[in-house]
């Protein structure tokens, strides 16, 4: 493609053949204010509406002004970005788009960090000089995300990533002119939608459209009452991306400051979902071999390759898009829930409380975990086994209203015993790490043999979708990944056709894995942020005595004292689920 040249505020640029005037101009360091556009690079995905019209610039010789986003330079155009014309049709369009926004900010879950809300102080608007009618939604309250479509600037970043990045299909613009939303189909509910909960809507919504249910009040509540033993956990990923919200490096793991922090704020014990992630590994480990050797003997009735549990975000997908194949997934639930049935059982026979004295937390990195804490199967009597579950932003805001100098807190270790894991546990963060970690155990138990080298880098990486091949002593147990929804369908459409030629698949919903969450702090798009928090869990792996699942101490003595062995009746019942055709659920609601 060749090079042309263009002016840009009176600047000479050099660009390629196709570049938008955006692009040139942020070549040279000149800003041009957006709110619809969108680029994820590293998932070659741009959002190009040219909906707001707040990057209207001009160009000579052009009768009205043109949209930056969505106009390619031509040869010896010359464009203007910020001259008089261009700021007072970007302030008209910002008073219009105002002029039907609630004034709310003072209370919106996005107030200092919307991007509409930055705008507005930018061009210093004070009043709303349009006035007029104002449209009015009702507020869609789900277990995960609320949607506030008042708020809504139609920008449709949240359709873009539901359709083409996830392929969910649960957003998509209706109605037109005044009455136009981004909404689930007939303007239903998310709840009556294929919506996953994954959150990366979320994490793209430039204003309070779009943001996760908050339960920091409760929490807060539930801490002062002293006839509660709260207690919390905290998954991988979000040691790996917290400091980001203190201005620390992305990349930088802050465990023991964050334990630090819990404890400041009240909780009565600090625990680590990486306990729970070794008791993952026991029992969907044990599936898989299971499953293996069965089908080695010649089983024919064995379903493979078996499908990682542990990403509520999947697991929602695979129930709305494929529920002719709900027997192909692991039973084995995730992470968070077998740390919430066994705190509640295990360590509340412990403490000599009852379940219902007992509220455990999730510190998560992913909003479709709110969604898993509320499904009936996770509860008991009515009483959940996981009662609240905040994401990494949350948590970071709740530190922060309490006034606690996260950066100037000392390291701490987890309580004991369900604080303790290894390095195996810790990969979970990242794409390829859970089943990493599952072939580290099963190796050594389908081998008998010691497994010395625990490093299986072939099965790492941010490609969208992998293929590896590992050699269980003679034995080749082929492995596909898989980050992202969209990715996943791909997978999933070769498993239904019968070609995949896998023995397990590890599939995360969000780009990335847990580290890319949608309850992250942002990343957009960029991988090298992505890829410094996968740097950070991986150092941690390391850093560990103790990094195969199996040789937990503290595992082994759950089963010697409370579990028995993997798989067992005592297991299925406390550590196992089902899956739901959730098809059939949307069309009895409706």
């Amino acid at each position: 493609m060749k090079n042309i040249k263009v002016t840009i505020d009176k600047k000479e640029v050099e660009v390629k053949q196709g570049t938008t005037i955006l692009d040139a101009a942020k070549s040279v360091g000149i800003t041009i204010p957006t709110l619809c556009y969108l680029h994820l690079k590293d998932f070659n995905i741009t959002n190009r509406p040219a909906g707001c019209r707040i990057c209207v610039v001009e160009v000579e010789g052009r009768r009205n002004l043109a949209p930056a986003c969505a106009t390619e330079c031509t040869e010896g155009m010359v464009i203007n970005t910020h001259n008089i014309r261009v700021l007072n049709a970007r302030k008209t369009v910002l008073e219009l788009i105002l002029s039907d926004h609630p004034t709310d900010c003072l209370i919106c879950a996005k107030s200092g960090n919307c991007e509409l809300q930055t705008l507005a102080h930018e061009f210093g608007i004070r009043e709303i000089e349009y006035q007029g009618e104002q449209s009015t939604y009702k507020k869609d309250m789900s277990p995960s995300i609320i949607r506030d479509v008042d708020k809504c600037i139609m920008c449709r970043r949240c359709e873009m990533m539901c359709n083409e990045i996830q392929t969910v299909g649960a957003l998509s613009a209706v109605n037109r002119g005044f009455t136009s939303v981004v909404a689930p189909a007939f303007e239903q509910d998310l709840s009556c939608s294929p919506c996953t909960y994954c959150g990366q809507c979320v994490a793209v919504c430039p204003t309070g459209a779009l943001t996760e249910v908050d339960h920091t009040n409760q929490i807060i509540r539930l801490l002062a009452d002293p006839t509660k033993t709260v207690v919390v956990q905290t998954a991988p990923a979000v040691r790996a991306a917290l400091g980001e919200e203190f201005g620390l490096k992305p990349g930088t793991s802050v465990t023991g400051k964050m334990v630090s922090a819990l404890r400041e704020l009240g909780f009565d014990y600090v625990f680590d979902t990486d306990f729970a992630a070794d008791l993952t590994i026991m029992e969907e480990g044990s599936e898989l071999l299971d499953r293996i050797a069965r089908y080695l003997k010649g089983d024919t009735t064995v379903k493979l390759p078996i499908l990682t549990s542990c990403c509520p975000g999947w697991v929602n997908f695979f129930e709305h898009q494929f529920p002719d194949m709900l027997d192909v997934p692991s039973t084995a639930r995730s992470p968070q829930q077998m740390f919430g049935s066994i705190a509640k059982t295990y360590f509340a026979d412990k403490l000599k409380i009852k379940r219902q004295d007992m509220v455990v937390v999730s510190i998560m990195p992913c909003l479709a975990k709110k969604f898993e804490r509320s499904r009936e199967e996770f509860s008991t009597d009515g009483n959940p086994d996981v009662d609240f579950s905040l994401s990494t932003r949350e948590l970071a805001q709740l530190i922060k209203q309490a006034n606690i100098n996260f950066n100037a807190l000392p390291e701490s270790d987890y309580d004991a015993p369900l604080g303790e894991s290894t390095g195996a546990a810790v990969i979970f963060g990242a794409s390829g790490g859970v089943i990493e970690a599952a072939t580290r155990t099963a190796y050594e138990i389908f081998t008998g043999k010691t497994l010395e080298k625990v490093d299986f880098t072939e099965l790492r990486g941010l490609e969208s979708i992998r293929e590896a091949t590992v050699d269980f002593n003679g034995t080749p147990i082929k492995i596909g990944i898989a980050h992202g929804l969209g990715n996943a369908r791909k997978l999933l459409e070769r498993v239904r056709a019968g070609n995949s030629g896998f023995h397990a698949i590890e599939i995360m919903a969000c780009p990335g894995g847990c580290i890319g969450g949608g309850g992250q702090p942002l990343h957009h798009g960029d991988s090298s942020i992505l890829f410094a928090r996968q740097k950070a869990i991986y150092d941690e792996d390391k850093s560990k005595a103790i990094r195969k699942s199996h040789e937990n101490p503290y595992i082994q003595k759950l089963y010697k004292e409370f579990l028995g062995a993997p798989l067992s009746e005592k297991s299925h019942h406390l550590l196992h689920t089902h899956y739901f055709d959730k098809k059939k659920v949307i069309e009895i609601d409706e």
